[in-house]
């Protein structure tokens, strides 16, 4: 049996054909990369790469690796043992409940275009199999591919015909579960955890990157976005028939497939007062950009039970640089996060975070402040699905980056600060919100 590497052992780097086809490149080490900082991938830096993870090659780009003769890094075009080979970038685009810690080190070919709306984790091989520079922020199974077999979310899915077959929004989640392959939707046709509730065609925001709507041509979304807006008894109907058949049952307005739902209040509000009407289970949560706080304070005062707040940055000029609000302000979300704590509800941040961004000492500290004047109960830790040079470059323009810490080193931090502050990804059922971290 061979010997595992020892811990602070590199990684071998890994690369991509113009096939597609992914292989370990002899003499160099993995490679990645938080903002300009570069490092070496250790045996101590990555997991085993989680199931449900997808590599992917990046096209119009070169990989950056360390050569161990030369102890350097070098930036290669084509393949050193096949000359005119050439050569792509691997990435690791990581399971839910796993939180990047570096991205694929690369450069940029002259004239390439966006990346994908995906986060591109670093990766290479020990050995024995692929690993990840990622970190485990929630052990739940809610979303985990190995749970969801096909063949019983369609048969879900026929069961919810029979039950629903009038309900328009029964049929939006069939073409999320059995075309986008969304957890969320598959979670409902196989009567788990958490369903979703997509209401919402508009949206007050334009950020970098939106999953169901992107208008210059240089990103394609990644899925469509409602196209109606549900009646409060469509959206009653999903929520309770979830609600009946599910211990600890969670329904969330707010999805990706959506604009943001406080635009779509005139539904949502009856929708909850039904679902009220009917039963006292089930925590109803609500997923937002936070830009209308007297319209989430009347949803809240509906019936609401949580509410994910999204943001980047807690600093003003990041927020509006990624998520470009549109008849809102930066203000008003904070607002909307007082409005629920002061309603005793259960708040959680949907950080997005991007190592060399989010790690910064700028933003470390302007997350501990807010932390300490508005003790929320949950960060959400959720990898930022923009191509990270990019996203590098225009965070650089509205702010003065300093070297990043480490991702590992924030959360850490931001665990002893605020020991009572829960940790996780997924919306927790009201059933846990008085559990300790």
């Amino acid at each position: 049996m061979p010997r595992r590497p020892k811990p602070s052992a590199p990684l071998t780097a890994v690369v991509a054909n113009s096939a597609g086809e992914i292989f370990e490149l002899e003499g160099f080490a993995a490679a990645g990369m938080a903002g300009t900082d570069r490092a070496v991938l250790t045996q101590a830096d990555a997991l085993k790469i989680p199931h449900g993870s997808e590599l992917m090659f990046l096209p119009d780009r070169s990989p950056v690796l360390y050569n161990l003769d030369a102890q350097r890094f070098e930036t290669l075009s084509e393949n050193p043992y096949a000359p005119g080979e050439p050569l792509f970038p691997v990435a690791a685009f990581n399971s839910p409940g796993y939180v990047i810690t570096r991205v694929s080190a690369y450069e940029e070919d002259p004239g390439a275009g966006f990346l994908p709306l995906f986060s591109y984790g670093a990766a290479g091989w020990d050995g024995q199999g692929f690993r990840t520079a990622v970190v485990r922020v929630d052990p739940e199974p809610r979303q985990d591919l190995r749970r969801m077999p096909r063949n019983k979310v369609i048969a879900g899915v026929e069961r919810m015909r029979k039950a629903l077959p009038d309900n328009r929004l029964r049929g939006h989640l069939e073409k999320c579960a059995l075309e986008y392959g969304c957890p969320a939707a598959k979670n409902f046709f196989l009567g788990r955890y958490e369903a979703p509730l997509p209401t919402a065609q508009r949206c007050n925001a334009a950020c970098l990157g939106c999953l169901s709507l992107q208008t210059g041509g240089d990103i394609p979304h990644s899925q469509d976005r409602i196209a109606f807006t549900p009646t409060p008894e469509e959206i009653a109907g999903i929520a309770l028939t979830h609600i009946r058949r599910v211990d600890r049952a969670v329904v969330s307005f707010g999805q990706g497939c959506e604009g943001d739902p406080l635009l779509a209040a005139d539904a949502i509000e009856p929708g909850i007062r039904l679902i009220r009407e009917e039963t006292e289970a089930g925590t109803i949560n609500m997923n937002t950009n936070g830009g209308r706080p007297e319209i989430l304070a009347r949803l809240l005062d509906a019936g609401l039970d949580s509410v994910r707040i999204s943001l980047n940055s807690i600093r003003k000029s990041p927020y509006e640089a990624y998520f470009r609000p549109k008849g809102y302000t930066f203000d008003q979300v904070i607002e909307s996060i007082d409005a629920a704590l002061s309603r005793g509800k259960w708040v959680s941040l949907n950080y997005l975070n991007c190592p060399g961004f989010t790690d910064s000492p700028e933003e470390a500290d302007a997350l501990e402040a807010f932390l300490r004047q508005r003790p929320v109960s949950m960060i959400q830790w959720r990898n930022l699905n923009f191509d990270p040079l990019r996203y590098w470059n225009i965070m650089g323009r509205v702010s003065p980056l300093g070297p990043p810490a480490g991702m590992k080193r924030l959360i850490g931090r931001i665990r002893r600060s605020f020991p009572g502050l829960r940790h996780g990804y997924f919306n927790p059922p009201k059933e846990r919100f008085a559990e300790s971290p």
